[in-house]
């Protein structure tokens, strides 16, 4: 290019490449393990993603409150709401009282929702074993403190009221 003349960004090289971009790789990742994912438990059960992690999570727990389910940015309030309204509509959990609070209620499975619980559980885990088979252990335990390093890091960037799966 001669000299004083300006490049256009066709003459150089991109700001980012969104393949090389992280949060876009992330992102790929995600989707396309969730999309793995959403064929056992969408397509046999009819939940939603935010709904599976909710089931998930009382299955784990057995009792949380929405908000329990809600930490800033893995899933907003307002869709932790809707996944509980619609499992509650369908049986799948239930409400009690929360002795220590009454400003709220604590959530449960339903034997209906526990059912569906330990049906998909195994076929979730399955999937994530498949995941990580291309990787060895070392390699599987490098992943994981990285994850944890980089959840950590993205959390002090986050703003504190992020809708998931968005970026």
């Amino acid at each position: 290019m001669a000299a004083g003349s300006t490049a256009t960004k066709q003459d150089s090289e991109p700001l980012v490449v969104l393949e090389e971009f992280l949060p876009y790789r992330l992102n790929v990742l995600a989707g396309l393990t969730s999309s793995a994912l959403a064929q056992i438990y969408a397509e046999r059960f009819g939940l939603s993603i935010p709904a599976w992690r909710v089931i998930v999570t009382l299955g784990q727990y057995e009792h949380r409150t929405a908000r329990d389910m809600a930490p800033p940015g893995v899933m907003h309030k307002s869709t932790v709401s809707r996944a509980v309204a619609a499992l509650e509509k369908r049986g799948l959990i239930v409400r009690r009282p929360n002795l220590d609070d009454r400003r709220e209620e604590l959530l449960a499975l339903t034997p209906e929702g526990r059912a569906i619980y330990e049906a998909v559980a195994p076929e979730a885990l399955a999937v994530a074993e498949s995941l990580l088979s291309v990787l060895t252990p070392q390699e599987r335990d490098t992943l994981s403190t990285l994850i944890d390093k980089l959840t950590g890091r993205a959390r002090v960037l986050a703003p504190r009221d992020v809708e998931e799966g968005e970026g």
